[in-house]
C-alpha cells in the first residue's frame, strides 16, 4: 500500500470521527433541549426553539420601544430628569436638566455627578438616596442664573438613582414679595392701630358719665381694634417663621412645666367666659429640645383656640405624656368640633369652618397655622381628633432630646460654672 493510499485511508478516518463527534455533539445537545423544552422529537425542538427566539426577540423590540418612549417623555417634561448609575456616573440627562445647570445638550452623560452637576450638594443628595431610598433639597445652583432648584431623589429599584430637578426661583421670588408686601403693611397699620386703641381707652375713660349705649360702642371700638392687633401681630410672626428668619433658642424644655405655666396665664380669661381648666399631667417627663417660649405659644395658641368654641361651664383639659419617644401635649375641649371635611385644612393660614356655625367667635385663622409651623421647626408634628358637635383634641408631639445632646448641654453648663469658679478664684485676693 503505497502512501497516497494510507493518507487517504487517515483522512477517512478523520472525516468520519469528525461526523461522528459533531453527531453525538448534536444529539447531546439535541437531548439537552429536549429536557429543557418537554419537546418530543427534533422537529418539536426544532419548534420550540424557534418560538423561543422570536418570542425573545419582540421582548428586545419591546424594551428598545420602552426605552424610546421614556425618553420621549422625559424630554416632554419641563423638570430636569438625571438618571446615575450605581457607582453615581450620568446614564442619561434630559434637555430641561442641560438648560437648567447651563451645560451644552449631551455634555452631561457619562461623567460622574461631581463633575455634571459641580455641586457636591447635589452628588450629596444622591448618595443619601442610594443609602436610604429617597432624599431631596433645595439649592442655589452656581450659574449665571443662579437657579434655585429642588432636587428629589429616590433610588431605582433595579440600579441606580433617579433625579428630579425643579426650578423653582420664581416661586421663591413670589415667596420674597409677599412676605415684604406683609411685613411691610404689618409695620405701616401698627401705628394707626396703636394710635385708635389708646383713642378709645381714653374716650372710654371719659366717657363713664356718659350714656350705656355710647359705653358700649366705645367698648365695641376697643374689642374690634384688638382683633385687629392680634391679626397684625400674628401676620407679621407667621411672615417671619415662614421665610426662616426666626431664631429658635435651643434648650432642655420640661413640657410638663410648659404646660402647667401656660394653662395659668390662660386661666383667668377662661373662667371669664365660664369655662374650667384642668391639668392632667405627669410626675415627671424626660425633657425636649427647643425654644421654651416658641412651644408655649403653641400651648398657648391652642388653648385659646379652645375657649373660644367651648360653651359656657364647660371643662377643657390639658395633659402631656411621654410615647414613643415623643413628648405629647394636647388639649382636649367640649366645643362644637370639626367637621370631617374641614380636618385636612385646620392647620392652613387663614382657613376658618363654616362661620354660620362659628358666628361670632372667628379668630384671625392664624394661630392654629403658626402653630404648625412652629411644631415642625421643633422636628415634631401636630394633628386634631375631633367629632362634630362632641368636641376636639389637639395634639402636638416633640422628640425628646437625645442622650447626646443632654450630655453635651451638661457639660458645656459644668464647663461654665468651671470656668466661672476659675474666673471668681483668680479675682479673689491674696
Amino acid at each position: 500500500m503505497d502512501a497516497i493510499s494510507v493518507l487517504f485511508i487517515v483522512g477517512l478516518a478523520v472525516l468520519f470521527a469528525w461526523a461522528l463527534a459533531i453527531a453525538l455533539t448534536r444529539g447531546r445537545v439535541i437531548e439537552r433541549l429536549r429536557d429543557a423544552t418537554g419537546a418530543g422529537d427534533a422537529d418539536d425542538v426544532e419548534r420550540r426553539v424557534r418560538g423561543a427566539l422570536e418570542s425573545a426577540e419582540a421582548a428586545r423590540w419591546e424594551a428598545e420601544q420602552v426605552i424610546h418612549d421614556t425618553g420621549y417623555l422625559s424630554e416632554l417634561l419641563t423638570a430636569g430628569v438625571v438618571r446615575l448609575r450605581d457607582d453615581l456616573t450620568v446614564e442619561s440627562a434630559n434637555s430641561a436638566a442641560h438648560v437648567m445647570l447651563e451645560r451644552r445638550p449631551g455634555t452631561m452623560v457619562g461623567r460622574s455627578a461631581l463633575e455634571a452637576f459641580v455641586d457636591a450638594r447635589i452628588e450629596a443628595v444622591a448618595r443619601t438616596a442610594m443609602e436610604l431610598g429617597s432624599a431631596s433639597g433645595e439649592l442655589t445652583v452656581r450659574s449665571g442664573a443662579a437657579a434655585t432648584v429642588t432636587v428629589r431623589a429616590r433610588r431605582s429599584p433595579v440600579s441606580g438613582v433617579w433625579l428630579v430637578l425643579e426650578d423653582v426661583s420664581e416661586l421663591r421670588r413670589l415667596q420674597r414679595i409677599r412676605a415684604e408686601f406683609i411685613d411691610n403693611l404689618s409695620h405701616e397699620l401698627r401705628t394707626p392701630l396703636t394710635t385708635i386703641s389708646l383713642l378709645a381707652e381714653t374716650a372710654g375713660r371719659d366717657a363713664e358719665s356718659a350714656s350705656p349705649r355710647l359705653r358700649e360702642r366705645i367698648a365695641k371700638i376697643e374689642v374690634e381694634t384688638g382683633h385687629l392687633t392680634q391679626m397684625v401681630n400674628e401676620l407679621l410672626d407667621l411672615s417671619k417663621i415662614e421665610s426662616g428668619t426666626v431664631p429658635l433658642l435651643l434648650d432642655d424644655v420640661d413640657l410638663v412645666r410648659v404646660a402647667r405655666s401656660n394653662t395659668e396665664r390662660l386661666r383667668p380669661f377662661a373662667e371669664r367666659q365660664g369655662l374650667r381648666l384642668a391639668l392632667e399631667l405627669p410626675d415627671h417627663v424626660d425633657p425636649v429640645r427647643g425654644d421654651e417660649d416658641r412651644l408655649g405659644q403653641v400651648v398657648i395658641n391652642l388653648l385659646h383656640n379652645a375657649v373660644k368654641f367651648s360653651p359656657n361651664g364647660g371643662e377643657i383639659v390639658v395633659g402631656v405624656r411621654e410615647d414613643g419617644g415623643e413628648v405629647v401635649v394636647w388639649v382636649r375641649d367640649p366645643g362644637i368640633g370639626v367637621p370631617r371635611a374641614d380636618l385636612a385644612r385646620i392647620f392652613e393660614r387663614f382657613y376658618k369652618v363654616d362661620r354660620a356655625r362659628v358666628r361670632g367667635r372667628g379668630g384671625t385663622g392664624l394661630g392654629l397655622s403658626i402653630s404648625r409651623h412652629v411644631v415642625e421647626m421643633h422636628g415634631g408634628r401636630i394633628w386634631v381628633e375631633s367629632e362634630e358637635g362632641k368636641g376636639s383634641i389637639f395634639s402636638f408631639a416633640i422628640p425628646v432630646a437625645a442622650a447626646g445632646a443632654l450630655a453635651g448641654s451638661a457639660s458645656e453648663e459644668a464647663g461654665e460654672a468651671t470656668e466661672s469658679a476659675t474666673r471668681d478664684d483668680s479675682a479673689a485676693p491674696a
